[in-house]
């Protein structure tokens, strides 16, 4: 895979792409047209292209090697799909936005066909954003948003917090929320929590409805070792940016980490574009 320069605005790849993956929602027809343009200008050039369902991240995970870039298509709960399937084979990511926020994507669906010339020349820089880990019972989950323990009935749970092996504190509450920086816009926001800078290694950690225990975010440094504890009978889970659910049992231990694994966004807008997407995502007035 060639690589690309995270630190310069105008960096380029060693050598032109040779070899594309699209993922992208499927049963959206728009999604669908989009794919079947992107294909058609990336081909004509003599890129290799495969496509496949963003759904489906173990299909996908097979065609990686040899790919220089993905294409996402969809909304941010695409782009999740793309991110978890990328990230440990370091294969940068282009989203396209097909839904209404687009936080983490780089490009809307009208404007990535005049944009494809820069992306077939290798223009553009790359933003790496961190990914959590989450293990329980043996069993390793990736986030790129977020990590989720929360009741499966509408009824508070305990649910005990442990950093570096001290207790800080047992909340009784609708459930916990683990968030990167990146995740800090979504869920967590939400719930009351800061945002962080996609740059920023730290993790959120963000109490939902707290009625007992600390109910103010913590923002703890990326190296943190954070522990979940379920405690008491009420049926709770474990939720993975909110698409991929284990679980728990009470007692059940799940441990939270900034993972070895890093999603790798291709951008081409200037470094400083994330307050932009704040005003235009979050709203409110510019001066």
């Amino acid at each position: 895979m060639s690589p690309l320069t995270p630190n310069r605005t105008d960096a380029t790849l060693a050598l032109r792409m040779k070899r594309v993956g699209i993922l992208f929602r499927p049963h959206v027809d728009r999604a669908v047209s989009l794919v079947s343009s992107i294909r058609h200008t990336l081909e004509s050039a003599g890129i290799a292209v495969w496509q496949c369902s963003a759904w489906d991240e173990e299909a996908a995970l097979p065609l990686l090697p040899d790919t220089d870039l993905i294409i996402g298509i969809g909304g941010d709960g695409t782009i999740l799909h793309c991110a978890r399937v990328t990230c440990r084979a370091k294969t940068p990511l282009l989203g396209v936005k097909l839904g209404r926020l687009g936080f983490i994507t780089e490009f809307g669906e009208d404007e990535i066909a005049g944009e494809l010339p820069r992306v077939i020349a290798g223009e553009g820089w790359i933003e790496e954003r961190s990914m959590l880990c989450a293990t329980v019972r043996g069993r390793e989950f990736l986030a790129l948003n977020d990590a989720v323990v929360r009741c499966t009935a509408v009824r508070l749970i305990n649910v005990a917090l442990d950093v570096d092996g001290e207790r800080v504190t047992t909340y009784r509450s609708d459930g916990v929320i683990v968030a990167t920086a990146t995740g800090s816009t979504g869920y967590a926001l939400a719930a009351g929590g800061p945002i962080l800078l996609p740059e920023n290694n730290g993790i959120v950690i963000q109490p939902i409805s707290s009625h007992l225990g600390l109910r103010q975010a913590l923002v703890l440094p990326g190296d943190a070792d954070i522990r979940l504890v379920v405690e008491g009978r009420d049926g709770a889970v474990l939720s993975m940016d909110g698409q991929v659910d284990y679980p728990l049992d009470s007692d059940h231990r799940v441990s939270v980490t900034t993972s070895e694994h890093k999603a790798r966004f291709l951008r081409f807008r200037p470094h400083e574009y994330f307050y932009q997407s704040l005003q235009e995502k979050l709203g409110g007035e510019r001066t």
